[in-house]
């Protein structure tokens, strides 16, 4: 048997985690000296709460080798091998950390770590390839790792920050360059490239507008991708909003799935 195992940031729904029996190792965001479980024992609206009321943005951490080692232990005792999706090595040492466990129980052949490069539902979208060639049953998991390399360059995803504030407070950008954006509405459009968070367009306007606008310049990018799902992921964004991006989506005709989820704790701190 293949089990998938996945750390908490890649943003899955709970009915997703159920549908392919995906385990999950929460990282945790650490809120003045409490160190928090990500979708466990923290949520979003507490992030922003706590954020605001202390003018600081969390920090966060991974989990330790040793609570890798409880998952990949019974993983061992069942004679299972494990596919570990984790967010990019340059974002966190989870997939360093899960790599070490499985050294230290000596599981190492069994154990197919897969470097997302990625974040939230770009994760996510790797676990959905991989539990579909699980369920034909054609490929072992290490050909299953294999042929999952071919994806992670193709994997995009990205994001508008609705204010700066977060950024300049998280140290992702100074003072001066947060109270000019915000003085001039700037909403930047962070994508993931190589591994790394980086800006790309620059919108300008209230955030409902500039998501539609954000939406509509994506369509080239979504014409173009593998029919399978495509995910939309929000931090907390109107009704109305979501059902806009989700029509505008689901009128390319294009995709099999269109899938809605809410970015967690970690993804939600940076």
């Amino acid at each position: 048997m293949i089990r998938i195992v996945s750390d908490s940031t890649s943003d899955l729904s709970p009915e997703l985690i159920k549908r392919y029996e995906i385990q999950m190792i929460p990282l945790s965001v650490v809120i003045g000296d409490r160190y928090l479980k990500d979708g466990l024992e923290v949520t979003p609206e507490e992030i922003y709460r706590w954020s605001d009321e202390h003018g600081i943005t969390p920090k966060t951490c991974s989990f330790s080798p040793g609570e890798a080692e409880n998952v990949i232990e019974r993983a061992k005792e069942a004679g299972d091998d494990i596919i570990f999706f984790g967010i990019s090595s340059y974002m966190s040492s989870s997939c360093a950390n899960f790599s070490l466990a499985a050294d230290n129980l000596d599981y190492r052949d069994h154990v197919f770590v897969v470097d997302s490069q990625n974040l939230s539902v770009g994760i996510a979208l790797l676990i959905l390839k991989a539990a579909k060639m699980i369920d034909e049953g054609e490929k072992t998991a290490g050909e299953i790792w294999l042929e999952l390399q071919k994806y992670i360059p193709m994997i995009r995803a990205s994001f508008v920050v609705e204010t700066p504030v977060y950024l300049y407070r998280g140290g992702r950008c100074g003072a001066v360059t947060a109270l000019a954006a915000g003085a001039l509405k700037i909403k930047p459009k962070i994508i993931v490239r190589d591994g790394k968070m980086g800006v790309g367009a620059k919108y300008r306007g209230r955030q409902d507008a500039v998501i539609k606008k954000y939406v509509r310049d994506l369509k080239p990018q979504l014409m173009k991708a593998d029919t399978d799902a495509v995910f939309i992921v929000h931090s907390g964004v109107s009704g109305e909003v979501l059902r806009f991006v989700e029509n505008e989506i689901l009128a390319l005709r294009r995709f099999d799935r269109v899938i809605i989820t809410r970015a967690g704790g970690v993804i939600s701190s940076h």
